[in-house]
């Protein structure tokens, strides 16, 4: 089982970049690795933005400034675009961030971040804008994600939005559940219709 999801309520790190493909959130290069070692991924998301080509620091790049923290990340416009792998998810998740909101996912990156315990959240362009801005204008501003209740809250300005999710997968996440942890879960009643349906 998972950590499940309630209400996570966090300050924020901000990515205002549009089109953030998944080779940009984990480098091709990095996925030789076929087994899910989180902190192997989570190290080396957003790698090439990171750390500048002879290995340093780069102190520009908002994961490495200190002003910002947080489990959720707030992304722009088209977040996860670019090829289907699910490594990027786990870069995300491996790093620690529990939550990503942007006003656009692409679909199949939008469901390899749940199928990891990620919560994608789409709100309005509008909205996104203000939470960047509150969030430049405090980095100690914090963010309320009601997954029972599908809401998001700007706790600076008050402000709520509401977000969709598919019933099963919020089921999941609301349970700790992954795909495999939920057909357990139904075996019996599995195992029942299989006899009533010979």
């Amino acid at each position: 089982m998972k950590q499940k999801f309630n209400i996570i309520t966090s300050t924020c790190v901000p990515l205002p970049l549009e089109n953030v493909d998944t080779d940009q959130i984990i480098p091709a290069r990095f996925l030789k690795a076929t087994t899910r070692e989180e902190s192997f991924f989570g190290d080396n998301l957003f790698r090439d933005w990171r750390y500048h080509t002879d290995g340093t620091v780069n102190k520009d790049f908002v994961l490495n400034n200190p002003t910002y923290s947080g489990c959720i990340l707030v992304a722009g416009k088209n977040f996860g675009s670019g090829s289907s792998r699910e490594h990027a998810a786990w870069a995300i998740a491996g790093y620690g961030f529990r939550v990503v909101i942007s006003s656009f996912f692409a679909d199949i990156h939008k469901n390899n971040e749940l199928n990891n315990f990620v919560l994608p959240v789409v709100v309005s362009e509008d909205f996104l804008k203000e939470l960047f801005q509150s969030i430049q204008d405090n980095p100690k501003t914090l963010v309320e994600v009601d997954l029972p209740h599908q809401t998001v809250t700007n706790k600076a300005t008050g402000r709520q939005e509401q977000f969709e999710i598919n019933s099963y997968k919020k089921h999941c996440l609301v349970n700790g559940l992954d795909d495999i942890d939920f057909l357990l879960q139904n075996k019996d009643k599995i195992e029942e219709w299989e006899q009533q349906n010979k």
